[in-house]
């Protein structure tokens, strides 16, 4: 990541027509900080660049969202569910794996490589004997920057808003809504 110049920053400031006042208002910063930062004076902390940069690209409209790209429709299996009915939803829904949901609150997730391995015995047991650890969560208001570095390490997110899951985010989502 190219960390922008003083003059980058006052640059983009003026193409967008805001004031010293309102981006410093936008970023929850003071006016003068925003003066002394596009004067050069002062090299500020990343977070507070972070928060300026994010400011300025929500002014240009640039910054996507996890409420921009969710799949609100989320098919998920209970933890009480058996092996058969989480591997029969996962081949009608063409899903390699599934999110494990109860009461709207995600607890885990299976995939087919965890039930490749499983005997027939296993068929009947509930998802939750043999369920991994749920993929992550996040807010709606999340960046799409911070839901690819979560999906670089996780094959979904879900998107939770007071502990209730309200969509999911996978790799293919991401791309198919991007490209």
């Amino acid at each position: 990541m190219e960390l922008p110049t003083p003059e980058d920053l006052r640059q983009r400031r003026t193409e967008l027509e805001l004031t010293q006042s309102t981006l410093a208002e936008r970023a929850d910063v003071s006016q003068p900080l925003i003066a002394r930062i596009e004067g050069g004076d002062v090299d500020p902390r990343l977070s507070t660049l972070r928060r300026i940069v994010n400011a300025l690209d929500e002014a240009a409209g640039d910054i996507i969202r996890a409420d921009d790209l969710m799949n609100e429709s989320v098919v998920s299996v209970s933890p009480d569910d058996s092996v058969s009915e989480a591997a029969a939803l996962m081949e009608s829904e063409a899903y390699s794996q599934l999110a494990v949901i109860k009461d709207g609150i995600p607890v885990g997730s299976i995939s087919q490589s965890d039930l490749v391995h499983l005997d027939a015995d296993a068929r009947d047991q509930p998802v939750s004997e043999h369920m991994a650890e749920s993929f992550p969560t996040v807010s709606k208001d999340a960046t799409v920057d911070e839901i690819s570095n979560l999906l670089d390490h996780y094959k979904a997110v879900m998107i939770t808003e007071a502990g209730e899951t309200v969509g999911i985010l996978t790799e293919a989502d991401l791309a198919a809504r991007l490209s």
